[in-house]
């Protein structure tokens, strides 16, 4: 992912309601949802959903797909674990984040340093 495609994506995301409709669509995984289903649990009218949708689908963060009369909706996971890997790997430094293949799963680990210790009660400093 070059810095471009993440920018978009960001700007994509940087709104509150396209922001829960992305993390409701990923809590839904790769089966999706209707746009009904989604309008419902967010309480958000269908011309207001279907605009987030298009604003999204744009920047390639959603995908969907015809089932029968219905169009569901679903986050583009290989995006979205790009920019994920493009933030950890061209963002952070070392010392506090690094990324890995587990060639065992065929996953990307995530490794977060414990750079901030919680401070202690009742200690002054």
């Amino acid at each position: 992912m070059d810095i471009q495609e993440a920018l978009i994506a960001f700007d994509a995301l940087s709104q509150e309601t396209r922001l829960k409709v992305f993390r409701l669509l990923v809590g839904h995984g790769t089966a999706g949802a209707p746009a009904g289903k989604l309008s419902d649990a967010l309480g958000i009218p269908a011309n207001t959903l279907s605009f987030h949708l298009s604003h999204m689908t744009n920047a390639g963060l959603v995908q969907s797909r015809r089932e029968g009369r219905s169009i569901i909706y679903s986050a583009n996971f290989p995006l979205f674990t790009g920019l994920i890997r493009f933030m950890v790997k061209d963002c952070c430094s070392v010392e506090f984040a690094s990324i890995r293949d587990d060639k065992s799963t065929g996953c990307s680990v995530i490794e977060l340093a414990d750079c901030c210790k919680p401070q202690t009660k009742g200690k002054k400093s």
